[in-house]
């Protein structure tokens, strides 16, 4: 019987790459492993007729690592990427009474991940745990994420995950997969995205920019460490770190201003002139995007762990250590301090005269914050919260990482589109195939399932003005 084993690593310092694949033989059975270093990883077994068919299927797989730029390793002597888990203490409240919380959900996990549209509300924990939940607090689906989620970003209809594995997961379809790869040395800790071009804050105060084929576009490294603030529109990317807030040009990174803040920056927020930093200092200080002055200040007792507005900041949230939130005016004057019921607030989010929160106790919190109920909360007037329930027979989808993880379709059906992986230099490339379509531009595909010369059909394609394609809705691969 024969038995064999290869195993490959691809780690490149600087761009994006810090992978194994191993393929292991066994008579006609073939078993492949792949992910990032350190990692457990995925696993995918075949069967073949013969031990000749399944030596030739693994040489296949093998020689394709290689062209790809994998080579031999030793298992072990490399070390994994650099993660920093996100440190936090949470004391209890010192405020007397809860805040007007609506529904709470736990996830069982510290989450830092939180995102809010018109259709659903997103939550992101450490475990890796993503969920759907209905304005109402109704519990939708699950995205079982390989490693903890530091943050949920949304570039229009586009849902991102930004992982401790290094990956930024694509959401936005019934099948979750990578979109971006983040370099193995850098450490991510906060991340924006606007028009497929994301922006990673990392644990050295750097900022780095890759566009939509998840390639390096320009970085900068900021006074300051422990970057925990990114955002980012059409005039400028701002950068919050332990010595304040610096805005970048969008093309090509010159800075624009600096302004230091009181304390290290530990949270971001962003209107349309305005951001707001949230500090260990215990203030929200909101700056003009135009020029980095410092409009206005927020007090808080302790340490502010995140913070958001009502639009056009006619009202400023903020989150703080000892698990309080806290209601101001534009002016600055404090309206309430409040428990949120549970742990400190990680993340928030403003929509809609809701306030959502995620905590140190791994809840999704929302909280009335319309005109009506921040008066009735001054008064002491409180709802009750409901406790929100997860259904037993939850949807639960993972990231498909090979094409034999991809559902397989004979013919295209009507109104799909059709793509097809090409060999561009280097680089396995996306095209349209499909009439209707500038088959010249480039489409945003998961990397995982690229294969030369296998074709998939989509159910849309949107354009961006980056000149690519986006894909929403399912993803099935014509066989």
């Amino acid at each position: 019987m024969a038995h064999a084993t290869t195993y490959l690593e691809l780690s490149q310092d600087g761009e994006g790459a810090h992978k194994f694949y191993e393929v292991t033989v066994d008579d006609t059975v073939v078993s492949v492993r792949y992910g990032r270093i350190g990692a457990d990883g995925q696993s995918q077994v075949s069967s073949f007729p013969t031990a000749e068919k399944a030596q030739s299927a693994a040489a296949k797989k093998i020689g394709e690592k290689v062209r790809k730029g994998y080579a031999p390793a030793v298992r072990g002597q490399r070390a994994a990427r650099a993660v920093t888990r996100r440190q936090v203490t949470s004391a209890p409240s010192t405020a007397g009474s809860v805040a007007p919380v609506l529904w709470r959900f736990r996830t069982g996990s510290a989450a830092f991940g939180i995102h809010v549209d018109d259709d659903r509300c997103w939550v992101g924990n450490q475990a890796g745990d993503v969920y759907t939940l209905s304005h109402g607090g109704e519990v939708l689906a699950r995205y079982a994420l390989p490693d903890g989620v530091k943050c949920l970003v949304a570039d229009d209809f586009w849902i991102y995950a930004g992982c401790d594995d290094g990956t930024v997961y694509d959401l936005s379809s019934k099948l979750p997969f990578g979109a971006y790869d983040i370099a193995a040395d850098v450490d991510i800790f906060w991340l924006d995205i606007r028009e497929g071009v994301l922006h990673v804050a990392d644990a050295q105060g750097g900022l780095t920019v890759i566009d939509h084929e998840d390639e390096y576009q320009w970085a900068r490294k900021s006074a300051g460490r422990q970057a925990w603030m990114v955002r980012a529109d059409e005039r400028g990317v701002y950068h919050g770190h332990q010595k304040g807030v610096t805005a970048y040009a969008p093309d090509g990174g010159g800075e624009l201003w600096h302004t230091p803040t009181t304390g290290a920056v530990l949270f971001g927020w962003q209107e349309d002139d305005s951001v707001y930093a949230g500090t260990a200092r215990h203030v929200v200080q909101r700056m003009s995007k135009s020029t980095g002055v410092v409009e206005a200040t927020y007090r808080c007792d302790t340490a502010v762990y995140s913070c958001a507005t009502a639009p056009g900041g006619s009202y400023v949230f903020a989150g703080d250590s000892s698990s309080s939130v806290y209601c101001f005016d534009a002016a600055g004057n404090r309206l309430w301090k409040l428990s949120t019921g549970g742990g400190s607030a990680l993340s928030m989010q403003y929509l809609d005269e809701r306030l959502y929160l995620v905590t140190t106790d791994g809840s999704l919190v929302c909280v009335n914050a319309s005109d009506e109920a921040i008066a009735a909360a001054q008064r002491g007037s409180v709802p009750v919260a409901r406790d929100i329930k997860s259904a037993a027979a939850l949807p639960t989808y993972t990231p498909a990482a090979a094409p034999n993880q991809v559902v397989s379709v004979v013919t295209a059906p009507a109104g799909g589109v059709v793509v097809e992986c090409v060999q561009d230099g280097g680089r396995v490339r996306v095209h349209v195939v499909s009439e209707g379509y500038d088959s010249s531009w480039n489409v945003q595909f998961p990397r995982g399932i690229r294969e030369v010369g296998a074709r998939y059909v989509v159910d849309t394609l949107h354009p961006s003005s980056g000149g690519f394609y986006r894909v929403r809705g399912e993803i099935r691969r014509l066989v």
